[in-house]
Protein backbone atom coordinates (compact mmCIF):
# COMPACT_ATOMS: atom_id res chain seq x y z
CA UNK A 1 0.00 0.00 0.00
CA UNK A 2 1.49 3.56 -0.78
CA UNK A 3 1.99 6.00 1.50
CA UNK A 4 0.41 9.12 1.11
CA UNK A 5 0.48 10.72 4.78
CA UNK A 6 3.75 11.94 5.10
CA UNK A 7 3.26 14.49 2.08
CA UNK A 8 -0.24 15.81 3.39
CA UNK A 9 -0.46 18.85 5.15
CA UNK A 10 -2.34 20.60 7.71
CA UNK A 11 -3.57 22.32 4.60
CA UNK A 12 -4.67 18.68 3.10
CA UNK A 13 -6.21 17.85 6.69
CA UNK A 14 -8.43 20.83 6.90
CA UNK A 15 -9.22 20.00 3.17
CA UNK A 16 -10.51 16.21 4.61
CA UNK A 17 -11.54 17.59 7.55
CA UNK A 18 -14.28 20.17 4.89
CA UNK A 19 -15.56 17.02 2.98
CA UNK A 20 -16.21 15.20 5.92
CA UNK A 21 -18.36 18.14 7.20
CA UNK A 22 -19.47 18.61 3.80
CA UNK A 23 -20.92 15.38 3.94
CA UNK A 24 -22.32 15.16 7.37
CA UNK A 25 -24.10 18.63 6.63
CA UNK A 26 -26.23 16.90 3.79
CA UNK A 27 -26.92 13.76 5.81
CA UNK A 28 -28.59 16.45 8.70
CA UNK A 29 -29.97 17.75 6.19
CA UNK A 30 -31.70 14.50 4.73
CA UNK A 31 -32.62 13.57 8.40
CA UNK A 32 -34.14 16.98 8.92
CA UNK A 33 -36.27 16.05 5.24
CA UNK A 34 -37.64 12.49 6.90
CA UNK A 35 -38.52 14.22 10.04
CA UNK A 36 -40.79 16.86 8.16
CA UNK A 37 -41.90 14.10 6.16
CA UNK A 38 -42.97 11.90 9.27
CA UNK A 39 -44.61 15.25 10.99
CA UNK A 40 -46.25 16.00 8.01
CA UNK A 41 -47.49 12.08 7.48
CA UNK A 42 -48.87 12.72 11.17
CA UNK A 43 -50.22 15.71 11.55
CA UNK A 44 -53.87 15.17 10.22
CA UNK A 45 -54.39 12.96 13.39
CA UNK A 46 -53.41 15.91 16.07
CA UNK A 47 -56.61 17.03 16.97
CA UNK A 48 -56.65 20.54 18.62
CA UNK A 49 -57.11 19.62 22.14
CA UNK A 50 -56.75 21.93 25.78
CA UNK A 51 -53.47 20.71 27.94
CA UNK A 52 -53.52 19.82 31.58
CA UNK A 53 -50.49 20.13 34.20
CA UNK A 54 -49.80 16.53 33.07
CA UNK A 55 -48.19 15.25 30.34
CA UNK A 56 -48.14 16.96 27.27
CA UNK A 57 -50.64 15.55 24.19
CA UNK A 58 -50.38 15.52 20.78
CA UNK A 59 -51.09 18.82 20.55
CA UNK A 60 -48.76 20.52 23.27
CA UNK A 61 -46.31 18.29 21.69
CA UNK A 62 -46.46 19.75 18.03
CA UNK A 63 -46.46 22.87 19.56
CA UNK A 64 -43.00 22.48 21.19
CA UNK A 65 -41.79 20.80 17.91
CA UNK A 66 -42.52 23.96 16.33
CA UNK A 67 -41.07 25.98 18.86
CA UNK A 68 -37.44 24.08 18.84
CA UNK A 69 -37.77 23.81 15.18
CA UNK A 70 -37.46 27.79 15.21
CA UNK A 71 -35.23 28.22 17.81
CA UNK A 72 -33.06 25.81 17.47
CA UNK A 73 -33.12 26.53 13.48
CA UNK A 74 -32.69 29.95 13.86
CA UNK A 75 -29.64 29.26 16.46
CA UNK A 76 -27.37 27.20 13.20
CA UNK A 77 -27.88 29.91 11.33
CA UNK A 78 -27.18 32.65 13.29
CA UNK A 79 -23.85 30.48 14.46
CA UNK A 80 -22.80 29.18 11.40
CA UNK A 81 -23.28 33.72 10.20
CA UNK A 82 -21.01 34.57 12.94
CA UNK A 83 -24.13 36.40 14.28
CA UNK A 84 -23.99 34.90 17.87
CA UNK A 85 -21.19 35.38 19.38
CA UNK A 86 -22.73 34.32 23.35
CA UNK A 87 -25.82 33.77 24.81
CA UNK A 88 -27.80 32.28 27.71
CA UNK A 89 -28.72 28.63 26.70
CA UNK A 90 -30.85 28.32 29.77
CA UNK A 91 -32.68 31.93 29.55
CA UNK A 92 -33.40 31.00 25.79
CA UNK A 93 -34.65 27.54 26.82
CA UNK A 94 -37.24 29.11 29.02
CA UNK A 95 -37.92 31.60 26.96
CA UNK A 96 -38.72 29.02 24.58
CA UNK A 97 -40.76 27.01 26.91
CA UNK A 98 -42.93 30.10 27.28
CA UNK A 99 -43.20 30.55 23.64
CA UNK A 100 -44.39 26.95 23.73
CA UNK A 101 -47.59 27.65 25.93
CA UNK A 102 -48.28 30.67 23.25
CA UNK A 103 -47.99 28.31 19.92
CA UNK A 104 -50.30 25.62 21.61
CA UNK A 105 -53.02 28.16 20.72
CA UNK A 106 -52.81 27.89 17.51
CA UNK A 107 -54.34 25.32 15.57
CA UNK A 108 -52.34 22.17 14.53
CA UNK A 109 -52.43 23.00 11.16
CA UNK A 110 -51.06 26.09 11.58
CA UNK A 111 -48.40 24.53 13.24
CA UNK A 112 -47.75 22.11 11.20
CA UNK A 113 -47.22 24.84 8.23
CA UNK A 114 -44.97 26.91 10.16
CA UNK A 115 -42.94 23.96 11.76
CA UNK A 116 -42.42 22.63 7.97
CA UNK A 117 -41.18 25.75 6.47
CA UNK A 118 -38.78 26.17 9.21
CA UNK A 119 -37.34 22.83 8.51
CA UNK A 120 -37.14 23.43 4.90
CA UNK A 121 -35.12 26.89 5.67
CA UNK A 122 -32.53 25.16 7.74
CA UNK A 123 -32.35 22.45 5.27
CA UNK A 124 -31.54 24.87 2.61
CA UNK A 125 -29.13 26.67 4.93
CA UNK A 126 -27.45 23.21 5.98
CA UNK A 127 -27.41 22.38 2.32
CA UNK A 128 -26.26 26.23 1.21
CA UNK A 129 -23.52 27.16 4.50
CA UNK A 130 -19.83 26.65 3.51
CA UNK A 131 -18.65 23.21 6.14
CA UNK A 132 -16.39 25.93 7.83
CA UNK A 133 -19.15 28.70 8.96
CA UNK A 134 -21.10 25.31 10.53
CA UNK A 135 -17.77 24.44 12.76
CA UNK A 136 -18.24 28.64 13.81
CA UNK A 137 -19.24 27.89 17.60
CA UNK A 138 -20.71 30.13 19.88
CA UNK A 139 -20.53 29.97 23.67
CA UNK A 140 -23.91 28.92 25.65
CA UNK A 141 -23.36 29.68 29.08
CA UNK A 142 -21.31 28.31 32.20
CA UNK A 143 -18.37 27.64 29.74
CA UNK A 144 -20.39 25.47 27.52
CA UNK A 145 -19.85 26.06 23.48
CA UNK A 146 -21.45 24.34 20.49
CA UNK A 147 -20.93 24.72 16.23
CA UNK A 148 -23.81 25.53 14.53
CA UNK A 149 -23.17 21.65 12.80
CA UNK A 150 -23.76 20.33 16.32
CA UNK A 151 -26.76 22.74 17.17
CA UNK A 152 -28.09 21.26 14.30
CA UNK A 153 -27.35 17.54 14.78
CA UNK A 154 -28.28 17.50 18.55
CA UNK A 155 -31.02 19.85 19.74
CA UNK A 156 -32.70 20.28 16.35
CA UNK A 157 -32.78 17.33 14.68
CA UNK A 158 -31.82 14.77 17.79
CA UNK A 159 -34.40 16.15 19.85
CA UNK A 160 -36.72 16.61 16.83
CA UNK A 161 -36.78 12.73 16.07
CA UNK A 162 -37.25 11.62 19.84
CA UNK A 163 -40.22 13.63 19.67
CA UNK A 164 -41.63 12.52 16.73
CA UNK A 165 -41.42 9.02 18.38
CA UNK A 166 -43.21 9.75 20.95
CA UNK A 167 -45.94 11.59 18.94
CA UNK A 168 -46.35 8.28 17.03
CA UNK A 169 -46.97 6.57 20.38
CA UNK A 170 -50.05 9.06 21.89
CA UNK A 171 -51.46 8.99 18.13
CA UNK A 172 -51.22 5.31 17.73
CA UNK A 173 -52.95 5.05 21.61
Amino acid sequence: MKIESTAFTLDDVKAFMDTYLDRERNLLADRLELASARLAALAPRVRSEPGDEGDWNAHELLAHLAVLSKFYGVLVHRIATGGLPNMDLLEAVHLRDTAGQQMARLEPDELVRTTLADHARTVKTLRSTDPRDLRRSAELGDGITMTAEEVARLPLISHLEMHIAQLEKLLDR
